[in-house]
């Protein structure tokens, strides 16, 4: 009897110490008022050239170690010139960084933002395309064509898209508006993504925006919700 309740209550001092861990607060999030404002303010110091570098330190390293409480997710392009941690200005642990080329989402990818949603409950997920966007270029040079390689399946996919097929046929600057395209329907797939994101997103506790970097002079625009 003595052990059978030893064992259960060390069972549950694990498991509210695992309930604790997970809900922590994030310390950006105690200077800012809303995720979305820390990742504002952390793009306008690394426009301004002020930034921060913050959650950099050995001593952050350590933290880290100990369990990770990002306070936002990010969905980006693979390229070399768009990388989340520098144009939002954060640091160890504080971004749940997914990148593909075109920052296109499958199966895998929608598993990792459920992952960090959903278990490490992070409030707020950004689908970042950018300006000058290889994939989506391939996309619009090629909207029907196939080509060499795996790139063919990238293509294919993003063919699919019921949002990209509109954008062919808008006048104007066709690659731009594939592009915002793309990224809308990141948001939209991610928004309906069943059962546990669009649960989460019914309820109010999941935020999923949509927004473009300006690869020219490292501005990221946020389009409305």
């Amino acid at each position: 009897m003595k052990s059978t309740f030893l064992f259960w209550g060390f069972t549950l001092l694990i498991f509210v110490g695992a309930c604790t861990k997970n809900s922590k607060e994030h310390p950006v999030l105690n200077q800012s008022s809303s995720p979305l404002s820390a990742l504002q303010e952390g793009n306008q110091r690394f426009l301004s050239f002020k930034a921060a570098h913050p959650d950099q330190s050995p001593q952050r390293l350590h933290e880290v170690a100990q369990g990770q409480h990002p306070f936002a997710v990010i969905v980006s392009c693979s390229d070399s010139r768009v990388s989340p941690e520098l144009v939002f200005d954060q640091g160890l642990g504080d971004l749940f960084v997914i990148r593909t080329a075109g920052n296109v989402l499958g199966d895998f990818e929608l598993a990792s933002i459920e992952y960090a949603v959903e278990h490490l409950n992070a409030p707020l997920v950004v689908v970042m395309g950018h300006e000058k966007c290889g994939a989506i270029q391939a996309f619009v040079q090629h909207p029907r064509d196939s080509v060499p390689g795996h790139i063919n399946q990238l293509l294919n996919h993003i063919r699919s898209e019921k949002e990209e097929q509109i954008a062919l046929t808008q006048a104007g600057d066709t690659l731009n508006h594939a592009i915002k395209a793309n990224i809308q329907h990141g948001v939209n797939q991610i928004r309906s993504s069943e059962p546990i994101i669009a649960e989460l997103v019914k309820k109010g506790k999941l935020q999923v925006l949509g927004a473009v970097y300006h690869i020219e002079n490292g501005r990221v625009e946020f389009f409305e919700q």
